[in-house]
C-alpha cells in the first residue's frame, strides 16, 4: 500500500539507497541472488534454532538487500525487463522461505514425517513452476510467445502429477515409505525444472 499510494517517497528511497551501494562492485541481479543468503539462514534459525528474533532480523536484512538491486539499477541506469523478472522470482523464493519457516517453527524439535518435508517441498517447486513461466511473460522479459511456448522442462504438470499418483499407490499396495521416496524425487525433479526454467529466460531474455 505505501509503494503504490506515496510512489514518489518510495522512489526517493530507493534513489537514496541505490546512490550508496552503487559504489560496490555488484551488479543489480547480483544484489537480487544476494537476498537469498540471508533468507537461507533465516528460514534455519526459525526451523532448526528455534529464534524468532534472529530469524526476524535476517529476514529483515534480506528485505532491505532486496530493495538494493532495484535502487542500483535506476542508479546506475540499468533497469531491465530481465532485473525485473528474477527479482520478482526471488521475492517468491524468499517469501516462501519465511513462511515456510514460521510454520515449521511452531513444531517441537522440527519432528515431521519424511513425506511430510517432501510434500513441502513438492508444494513450493510446484507452484513455482508455473509463476516463473507466467511471470515472464507478465514482466516482458521473454515477448515473443513462440520462444516461451518453447519453455517445457524436466517435469512438467502431467508427469508431475502422474508420479505422485503412483507414488500413492505404491505406498498403499508396496509399503508407506513409497510415498515418501517419490514425492521426495518429484519435489527434487520440480525444483530442477524451476531452476531450469530460469536459466531458459536469462538465456532467451529480450
Amino acid at each position: 500500500m505505501i509503494k503504490s499510494r506515496y510512489p514518489n517517497f518510495s522512489e526517493r528511497i530507493s534513489i537514496r539507497v541505490g546512490m550508496i551501494f552503487s559504489k560496490a562492485p555488484l551488479s543489480p541481479n547480483a544484489w537480487t541472488l544476494f537476498s537469498l543468503l540471508p533468507a537461507i539462514l533465516g528460514f534455519y534459525y526459525l526451523v532448526f534454532a528455534k529464534s524468532l528474533v534472529y530469524g526476524a532480523l535476517l529476514f529483515l536484512l534480506a528485505g532491505f538487500v532486496d530493495m538494493i538491486d532495484g535502487g542500483v539499477a535506476r542508479v546506475t541506469r540499468s533497469v531491465s525487463n530481465l532485473g525485473a523478472y528474477l527479482d520478482g522470482v526471488i521475492d517468491r523464493i524468499v517469501e516462501a522461505a519465511l513462511f515456510f519457516g514460521l510454520m515449521l517453527y511452531g513444531i517441537p524439535d522440527y519432528v515431521l514425517p519424511g513425506y511430510m518435508w517432501a510434500a513441502l517441498a513438492l508444494f513450493f517447486g510446484s507452484a513455482m513452476t508455473a509463476f516463473v513461466e507466467v511471470y515472464a511473460d507478465y514482466r516482458y522479459a521473454i515477448s515473443d510467445t513462440r520462444t516461451l511456448a518453447k519453455m517445457g522442462g524436466l517435469l512438467e504438470r502431467m508427469e508431475r502429477i502422474t508420479l505422485v499418483f503412483a507414488g500413492m499407490l505404491a505406498g498403499y499396495f508396496v509399503a508407506p515409505i513409497y510415498l515418501t521416496y517419490t514425492l521426495a524425487l518429484v519435489s527434487v525433479l520440480a525444483i530442477l525444472t524451476v531452476l531450469q526454467r530460469i536459466v531458459f529466460v536469462v538465456r532467451n531474455a529480450d
